[in-house]
């Protein structure tokens, strides 16, 4: 498993595993399993209802010496209604809380929405404290990226974004880049929206290196400098997502990867004002939808 070392110095893994739409009825098991297949970094959010059971799955792994703590990164995230200085710091205690952890290895903000300089503050004054290793965001365009830097006491640390190969964002990871913004990719597979598991092109590359799509669309985020975080809560296909470090895709496969390249989210348009109306909409009928 290759790492990636943040602008604050701690290591991250480039893979993990996400828990979205995981009922918390069945999570401990799934999140116990990812770990025991091998993964190490394990991404929740307060809004995905399953932060006790990923914390029960982590204390049962380290208790069982399955794994160190010290092995493990654990994200949660603070979503809309949490934004804002007080209401920050009381959702990352309630978030705390659930967890069990002694330490969270990062926290982000889930929304370009709302109340989130004061919600960075209190995550500045959490990351100062040692609670925190590590602080970052969600879904920020450039723009507002580049206006929280500029801003900022401290710089995001990660910026978890749509990312896969019908929306790429290559000029928004090279600023990124420039600002010391580690990218990390949700959705990679876009959950099989669009035709993205019967691309031609995927399935050739596939073929060609004799793994399946799912496989060549990971390790061509990791390639780029992009941590991943797949989510299933099948173990062969926990199995198969883990299975990337032994082949690379080469230049021509990447350039026709390229080509794939849309330029518009399959998932999330933060830009779009139906979309903000929607996510708004979620406060008040908190039912999951396909949003990460």
């Amino acid at each position: 498993m290759q790492a990636v070392v943040l602008s604050n110095g701690i290591s991250m893994p480039m893979e993990g595993f996400g828990v979205f739409q995981v009922p918390e009825k069945e999570c401990k098991e799934v999140v116990l399993n990812a770990i025991l297949t091998g993964y190490r970094l394990i991404d929740t959010a307060s809004s995905y209802k399953n932060e006790e059971a990923v914390g029960a799955a982590v204390k049962e792994a380290v208790d069982g010496g399955i794994v160190k703590r010290n092995e493990l990164f654990i994200t949660t995230k603070a979503y809309i209604q949490e934004m804002g200085y007080e209401k920050t710091r009381e959702a990352f205690a309630r978030s705390f809380q659930k967890l069990g952890l002694e330490y969270l290895d990062l926290y982000l903000v889930h929304m370009p929405l709302g109340d989130y300089y004061g919600a960075w503050r209190a995550m500045e004054e959490l990351y100062g404290e040692g609670k925190i290793r590590a602080i970052g965001v969600c879904n920020f365009d450039s723009a507002r990226l580049m206006d929280l830097c500029y801003n900022a006491k401290i710089r995001p640390m990660i910026n978890q974004i749509e990312r896969h190969p019908h929306y790429q964002r290559h000029d928004e990871l090279e600023l990124m880049k420039k600002l010391g913004v580690q990218p990390q990719g949700w959705a990679p597979f876009a959950e099989g929206l669009k035709g993205m598991f019967t691309e031609p092109v995927l399935k050739r590359i596939a073929k060609k290196h004799n793994k399946t799509v799912a496989q060549v669309i990971l390790r061509w985020d990791i390639q780029q400098g992009v941590i991943v975080i797949p989510k299933s809560v099948h173990q062969n296909r926990m199995e198969e997502n883990l299975d990337i470090w032994d082949f690379a895709p080469d230049a021509e496969d990447m350039a026709e990867i390229a080509a794939l390249d849309t330029a518009r989210p399959s998932m999330l348009d933060c830009r779009e004002p139906s979309e903000i109306d929607h996510l708004y909409n979620y406060l008040n009928n908190p039912v999951l939808t396909s949003l990460s």
